[in-house]
Formats: structure tokens, C-alpha cells, sequence
């Protein structure tokens, strides 16, 4: 490599658990179709809770990747992590050996991490506390995803666990590519996943009035953009990708998807739960990731919205695009498939980030479902309810977290 030369990173496996199943051409295909994952929760009693909804992973069995001791001794954000990352490195097939190992890391993320296992643990500490399992450290901390992929698969690089709620593994993915820009490995195994569907999570989100009450209609509970949205719908479920420095992957014989050309992240500064006014944050963190990459924003053909469903992270996410994007705003194709997953808070930006992909692939763009009222304030392509035959090049997925953290990833097709 030339002194000075941009390492660049490409995208060589995908893995995916998703409410609407459990492998990434199961999720792919439910996406095209324009199929809902959201229904009646049915993993605890709703009993007392305004919202009685979510999207349950419900095609997941732990032993296909784990076995019996290991499962038992990992929260279940931390078992679809493995899952994902398994699902992943068979994609890319990739094999990590002795000598391999010392040039592999892992970057994943996670908004809430083992909320599940806190739970279970404060109410036997309540009772006795020679109850609480001594596992209980291991399993509730978010790095432990990544130590749990790392020792899984003998990955010796760079390791860390990202933490900046619903961007947490969108900023994994950028992180992971700018450890590999910077020579300090060749692949990366990053990604993010989340299993906080759980009574009081559903109780303190609708504390906050931020979930969605349309429990007589599951499927049409998420509606980004539309303008009688009430809500996000709270899913569980993760995503990882393998990514590789170009040169590395061309040498192994590797099967190239897409390349990594920009990232972007900023902070809103603002409020703990609401965007800033005008998406002024999101701003920053999408002209970033363009102006990294080298390349003009017209050249942009898709943006994978973070798109929430909530009256404030829409209004605010359209207005962030037109100012960025000016009049080529209105010839993007901006949707959220968020319409069909839910919202997967720390998982969701590998999720959204690996439909891009398959986006530009298969010259595909996917729909944001539900879409029957007019937002004046929303009035964008949003690719209402079908999907659409187009080929892009350039894609862009934004994530957004509570605390203001903005994350933008810049993928570019492999031809």
C-alpha cells in the first residue's frame, strides 16, 4: 500500500435476527413483501400496560449457536449477538485462524444490554439475596457481547462494546471501519443487538409516552412519517456484518457486497429524549459521513431513515434531509423500515445498515408500510407501502439515540 493511501473497507457477511425471523433472507423477504413483524406480545403478561404490542423474535433458538452452558450463562442480547456474528463470518466465510486471529476485532453495540438479567436478579435479591446468580455481572454488561463473540470464534483484535442507545451499533459499524482504515486491523465483526422487550421496559416507555397504543391493529401500529403516528413499537432483535480491509478480502477470495465510504457522528447538545429543532445534529452527522467519502450529496440514492414513528423524530429527520440535501432531497428515496421491524433501539443500526445492502444488491428499495395520511410536515418519497424497483449506488442509514448521538453510515454498491 502506497504511504498516505485511504485503506478502504468492504462488507463480506451478513447476519440477522429479526421479529420477522431469524436469518437475514427470512427478514429480506418479509421486507420486500411489505410484511409487518409487530403483534400481540406473548413473552409475559401485559396485564396493566397501555401498550400490549412489540416485535418478538420468535423464530430463535439459542442451541443452533451455543451450547446448553453457554446459553444459560448469556442474556439473550448477548445470544443473538453470537447468533449474528455466527451467521455472519459463515457468510463471508471466513476463517479465523492462529495467525489470522491477532488481526480481528469486534465492535458491537447495545442500548439497554441485560436489562433482563437485572430484572430477574433485583426481584431474587428481594427475597434472598443468596439468590442472585453469580453470572449476573457477566450477563447484564454490553461489552459482553463482544467478549462473547470473541471468545466464540478466537477473535484476538480490537474489542470493544458501543453504548449510545438507538446508534449504538451504528457507531460500532463506523468504528469498526475506521479501526481497519487505520491499520489496526484487517477485519472487524461489528454489529448490535438488543432483547429489552420486557414489562417494565413497555411500562417506563410509556411513562414517556413515546410507544405506540394501537393494540387492536399490531401490524399497523408503526407508521413513520404518516401523520397519525403515535409512536414507536419496541422489537428486539440484532445485526452484524463482517468487514474487511478491500486488499485482505481481495487476497482471501472473498465475495464483496458493499463498501463502507463514510461515516459521520455528532451530538445534538439538547435534550435528553428529543432531537434538535431542524435535525441541526443529524445535519452534522450526515454531511460528515458525504464529505468523508469525497463525494457530492446528489450523489446519494437512498436514505434508510431512522424514521421512528414518533412525532418528534420524523418531522424533525425530514427537515434534517431537506437541509442537507436542498432540492435534491425530493428526488431521494427515503423509507424506514422501521414500518415492518419496529424499532430494535441498539440493534437497529446494523439491521438498517444491512438492508441497505441488500437494497443495492438486489436493486431493490424497501417500503415504509403504513403509509395512508399525508404529514404536510413529512413530505418526502418515502416509498409508501410497496417496493420499489430501482438500482442505487450510494445508500445512507441514520441513527439517532436518546442523549442526542447521531450516526451516519455511507455505503457504496459492489460492482
Amino acid at each position: 500500500m502506497a504511504t498516505g493511501q485511504r485503506r478502504r473497507v468492504v462488507v463480506t457477511g451478513l447476519g440477522m435476527i429479526t421479529p420477522l425471523g431469524g436469518s437475514v433472507a427470512k427478514t429480506w423477504d418479509g421486507i420486500r413483501a411489505g410484511r409487518s413483524g409487530i403483534g400481540p406480545i406473548t413473552r409475559f403478561d401485559t396485564t396493566g400496560l397501555e401498550t400490549t404490542i412489540g416485535g418478538e423474535v420468535r423464530d430463535f433458538d439459542p442451541l443452533e449457536y451455543m451450547d446448553r452452558k453457554e446459553a444459560r450463562r448469556a442474556d439473550r442480547f448477548a445470544q443473538f449477538a453470537v447468533a449474528t456474528a455466527s451467521q455472519a463470518i459463515a457468510d463471508a466465510k471466513l476463517e479465523i485462524t492462529k495467525d489470522l486471529a491477532p488481526r480481528v476485532g469486534v465492535a458491537f453495540g447495545s442500548g439497554i444490554g441485560g436489562v433482563s438479567t437485572v430484572v430477574e436478579n433485583v426481584l431474587s435479591h428481594a427475597k434472598d439475596p443468596r439468590r442472585v446468580s453469580a453470572f449476573m455481572i457477566p450477563m447484564m454488561i454490553i461489552d459482553m457481547a463482544a467478549g462473547e463473540i470473541a471468545m466464540k470464534f478466537g477473535a484476538k483484535g480490537p474489542n470493544m462494546g458501543h453504548v449510545s442507545a438507538c446508534a449504538s451499533s451504528a457507531h460500532a459499524i463506523g468504528e469498526g471501519s475506521e479501526i481497519i482504515r487505520r491499520g489496526q486491523a484487517d477485519v472487524m465483526i461489528a454489529g448490535g443487538s438488543e432483547a429489552g422487550l420486557i414489562k417494565i421496559a413497555i411500562a417506563a416507555f410509556n411513562q414517556a409516552h413515546a410507544l405506540s397504543r394501537r393494540n387492536n391493529a399490531p401490524e399497523r401500529a408503526s407508521r413513520p412519517f404518516d401523520k397519525e403516528r403515535d409512536g414507536f413499537v419496541f422489537s428486539e432483535g440484532g445485526g452484524c456484518v463482517v468487514l474487511e480491509e478491500l486488499e485482505f478480502a481481495k487476497t482471501r477470495g472473498a465475495r464483496i457486497l458493499a463498501e463502507v465510504i463514510g461515516y459521520g457522528q455528532s451530538a445534538d447538545a439538547h435534550h435528553v429524549t428529543a432531537p434538535a429543532e431542524g435535525g441541526e445534529g443529524a445535519v452534522r452527522a450526515m454531511r460528515m459521513a458525504i464529505e468523508g467519502a469525497g463525494i457530492a450529496p446528489t450523489d446519494v440514492g437512498y436514505i434508510n431513515a431512522h424514521g421512528t414513528s414518533t412525532p418528534a423524530n420524523d418531522g424533525s429527520e425530514t427537515a434534517a434531509v431537506k437541509t442537507l440535501f436542498g432540492d435534491h432531497a425530493y428526488k431521494l428515496a427515503v423509507s424506514s423500515t422501521k414500518s415492518m421491524t419496529g424499532h430494535t433501539l441498539g440493534a437497529a443500526g446494523a439491521i438498517e445498515a444491512i438492508f441497505c445492502v441488500l437494497a443495492m444488491r438486489d436493486g431493490v428499495l424497501p417500503p415504509t408500510i403504513n403509509q395512508e395520511v399525508p404529514d404536510p410536515e413529512c413530505d418526502l418519497d418515502y416509498v409508501p407501502n410497496v417496493t420499489r424497483k430501482r438500482q442505487v449506488d450510494v445508500s445512507l442509514s441514520n441513527s439517532m439515540g436518546f442523549g442526542g448521538h447521531n450516526a451516519a453510515l455511507l455505503l457504496r454498491r459492489w460492482a
